[in-house]
């Protein structure tokens, strides 16, 4: 199994600067590594065995009545499903159509999920990742850039005081620019959280409207009494179908029908997938929709900013962080945030104190009419 996932190795890499909210990094980091491992696990015969494997008695070659089956989809009878299994039937789903004379077709549950199932999963990976290469293209390397190497501290003061100054520089030149670039971060996140919505409506047409409430229908099936309570994971992803083949002439004119039962061991694989997703989605959801409501707050209360940035950055004077709210916009907090946790902290500290004894000098001399020296 090692080594299926080794070719996952390559999208795991640390990055060392953080360009993006915790939250959003779960989107395109677990969340993506997660699904294409999922894909690449329903596409592994020897793990899980093949996918359908049917059983007839009559002469038709065991290839060619699998291929049909997985091929044109496989069914089971909604009213067989309340029935006792051992009893009445022998699986849930399971029994003759015909019993009570022609076969009600709208009894019928069509299953044709499973042959798209792998692609499906790596299509919402690639979904997921979406906004984040979206956010890496209108950020444009400004962090790293900033950045120069101060995350860890450790160079001479002359080097120090060097890059201290070109930080300073870029923030003073570009004082209350970085609006639209932060806005623009902010509306990934957006399109974040409206990609984990869409995707349950995704899934929800995939599994044929089943899906919405999947994981509180498997919560209530463990706490129903057991005589009364239908599997969910059994209904939307049985083990053993129905399968109609095409009809041939026998040996003596008549049209001959031919039906199989199937086995769908990939369903056992299937189920633990999206019973994990359908609870990791709504997780993810929420916490999205949390972080999008503290970024509204941050948009319009510059004293929440004010709070963040002490509760994230001790060291900085609490005079310093009002200096710096107050004379500028929020997209300059969010950049001073943002470099904040990729600077070391003593370094970040002096950045601050000295941009706002900057920001400091330029108001006294604008309120008294002193020009700059």
């Amino acid at each position: 199994m090692l080594d299926v996932f080794r070719g996952l190795k390559n999208l795991i890499k640390v990055n060392y600067v953080h360009i993006d909210s915790p939250v959003f990094r779960l989107h395109y980091s677990i969340t993506v590594i997660l699904l294409i491992s999922f894909s690449l696990i329903v596409t592994t015969r020897q793990y899980v065995g093949n996918p359908i494997d049917c059983i007839h008695t009559k002469d038709i070659p065991e290839d060619v009545l699998n291929t049909y089956c997985w091929i044109h989809s496989t069914y089971t009878l909604k009213s067989f499903f309340n029935k006792k299994v051992g009893v009445e039937v022998p699986y849930p789903g399971i029994g003759n159509s015909r019993e009570k004379g022609k076969e009600d077709m709208s009894d019928r549950k069509i299953y044709k999920y499973y042959q798209w199932v792998c692609f499906c999963l790596f299509f919402q990976a690639m979904l997921f990742y979406a906004p984040r290469w979206l956010w890496k293209s209108w950020e444009g390397g400004k962090i790293r850039a900033l950045m120069m190497d101060l995350d860890v501290g450790v160079c001479t003061e002359i080097e120090k005081k060097t890059k201290k100054k070109l930080i300073l520089d870029y923030l003073w030149e570009n004082l209350r620019y970085h609006n639209w670039w932060a806005y623009r971060y902010y509306l990934c996140e957006g399109l974040a959280l409206v990609n984990v919505i869409g995707q349950m409506f995704l899934m929800n047409r995939f599994f044929d409207g089943e899906f919405m409430t999947f994981g509180l229908d498997v919560i209530a099936y463990m706490e129903s009494d057991q005589e009364d309570r239908i599997d969910p994971m059994i209904y939307i992803f049985p083990r053993m179908v129905k399968c109609t083949l095409f009809n041939k002439f026998g040996s003596s004119g008549e049209v001959e029908r031919h039906d199989a039962l199937c086995i769908l061991p990939l369903n056992v694989v299937n189920e633990k997938i999206y019973v994990f997703l359908w609870f990791w989605f709504v997780i993810l959801g929420i916490l999205t929709l949390i972080t999008l409501i503290y970024r509204i707050v941050i948009i319009f209360s510059p004293r929440m900013r004010v709070y963040m940035m002490r509760m994230r950055f001790r060291l900085v004077r609490r005079d310093n962080v009002d200096t710096i709210v107050r004379r500028s916009k929020m997209g300059d907090w969010y950049l001073l945030y943002i470099l904040g946790e990729n600077l070391d902290s003593v370094i970040f500290r002096d950045i601050m104190n000295e941009f706002a004894n900057k920001l400091n000098h330029n108001y006294q001399h604008h309120i008294h009419g002193v020009p700059d020296a």
